[in-house]
C-alpha cells in the first residue's frame, strides 16, 4: 500500500468513525466492508435487511460482516423516524409526509438522514448508483459546509519517482475535476479553499501552495476567462487570509522553478505549487487523466469537497480495493471535519 494510504489507515484506526454503506448487497462493497471490519478501521453501517445482507456475505465467503451495524430501510420505526426528519427538512419545498417517508426508504437518502441526525459520520456509494443520484441525496439532506455554496471533486495525484520534484515530494492535488462545469469567480475561490484543506487533511501536505491556473501568467494575456481567475484568487485570499495562493499562473509557471522565476518573479507560489485549481471542469478532467496516463501517476479520488459532512462517490467500474481506499479517505475527512 502507498505510504499515503498507510498514513490514512493509521489515522482511521486511531480515530474510528461511523461510515454508512447504502449499497449493502453489492459484492465489491461487501468485500471492502469486510476488510475494513476485520482491520477495525471504522464502525460500518450497512443499510438493508440484515438476514439478506449476511446471506450475500456468506455467498462471498466473508467472515466479518456480522460486526457491522444493520439498519433496514423497510423497518417501520426506521421509516417513521427518518421520514419525519426528511419532511422537516423539505416541507418548505412542498413535500408531503407520504412523499418524505417514501424517499426515506431510499438507502442513499436514509444514509444522509442518519448522518444529519448525528448518528454517523460519512457515507460512500456509487458502485451501483450514478454520481447524480449520490450527490442529489447529499445536497437535499446535508447541504454544503458553512461559507461554501459549491461542491467540487479533487484528485490526489501520486506522481512516479521520475516526477518527485513536482508538488510536495511528488504529491499534487487537483480540482475541480469532477463536478462543476463552469464555476464562477466566487465558486472558483471556494473550490480553491476547499482543495487546500483536502491537500492538508488527506494529501498529507503540511503547507498547501495553491496555483490558480490559466492560459496566462500575470497579465501575459487578456481575456474574460483570465479575469475570472484573477478575481477568484482575490476572493480566495479574502476567504482564507493565511492561505498561500497566487494566480493567474500557467501550469509550467506553477510547477517549474526556473519557469516560475522567469514568468512570475517575486511569486511565493510560482514553481512551488502543490495544489492546482483549474478554471473549469473540462480542463481539470482532461489534465488529471493526462497526468495519470502519460506520467504513470496514481489518481486518488475524486474526493467530494464542500459538503457539510463527507459523502464520497464511486465509479461504477470500481474494485473492492478502490472502495476500501475511498472508505479511508472518507474516514479521514470525517476526522478532520471540524478542525
Amino acid at each position: 500500500m502507498e505510504p499515503l494510504f498507510e498514513k490514512l489507515r493509521n489515522e482511521a484506526a486511531a480515530n474510528k468513525q461511523r461510515i454508512i454503506l447504502p449499497e449493502s448487497f453489492e459484492p465489491r462493497t461487501l468485500t471492502a466492508a469486510d476488510r475494513f471490519l476485520e482491520e477495525g478501521l471504522a464502525d460500518i453501517v450497512l443499510l438493508g435487511n440484515p438476514d439478506k445482507v449476511q446471506a450475500e456475505a456468506q455467498k462471498l465467503g466473508l467472515k466479518n460482516i456480522g460486526k457491522a451495524t444493520f439498519i433496514d430501510p423497510d423497518d417501520e420505526a426506521v421509516n417513521k423516524k427518518y421520514g419525519e426528519l426528511f419532511y422537516e427538512l423539505r416541507k418548505n419545498k412542498g413535500i408531503t409526509m407520504e412523499q418524505a417517508c417514501a424517499t426515506a426508504k431510499n438507502p442513499l437518502y436514509l444514509g444522509c438522514l442518519i448522518i444529519k441526525n448525528g448518528e454517523a459520520d460519512g457515507q460512500v456509494a456509487g458502485a451501483l448508483n450514478t454520481t447524480g443520484n449520490v450527490l442529489r441525496a447529499a445536497f437535499q439532506v446535508l447541504k454544503t459546509a458553512p461559507g461554501i455554496k459549491v461542491v467540487s471533486g479533487a484528485f490526489i495525484m501520486l506522481l512516479p519517482e521520475s516526477a518527485k520534484q513536482y508538488g510536495d515530494n511528488g504529491i499534487l492535488v487537483l480540482a475541480d475535476c469532477a463536478v462543476m462545469p463552469f464555476p464562477k469567480a466566487d465558486e472558483l475561490a471556494q473550490i480553491a479553499v476547499c482543495t487546500a484543506k483536502t491537500a492538508h487533511d488527506l494529501g498529507g501536505i503540511k503547507e498547501p501552495k495553491v496555483a490558480m491556473l490559466s492560459f496566462s501568467t500575470k497579465g501575459s494575456a487578456k481575456h474574460e476567462n483570465v479575469d475570472k481567475v484573477i478575481e477568484a484568487t482575490r476572493l480566495a485570499k479574502e476567504m482564507a487570509p493565511d492561505l498561500a495562493i497566487d494566480g493567474e499562473l500557467q501550469a509550467d509557471a506553477a510547477l517549474v522553478p526556473s519557469v516560475g522565476a522567469t514568468k512570475a518573479p517575486g511569486s511565493e507560489i510560482a514553481g512551488k505549487a502543490n495544489v492546482l485549481v483549474f478554471p473549469d471542469l473540462g480542463v481539470g478532467n482532461i489534465a488529471y487523466k493526462l497526468i495519470q496516463r502519460l506520467a504513470g501517476a496514481t489518481a486518488v479520488g475524486p474526493v467530494l469537497q464542500g459538503l457539510a459532512a463527507p459523502v464520497n462517490d464511486l465509479s461504477r467500474g470500481c474494485s473492492a480495493d478502490d472502495i476500501y481506499k475511498t472508505l479511508l479517505l472518507t474516514c479521514n475527512q470525517a476526522i478532520n471535519r471540524n478542525k
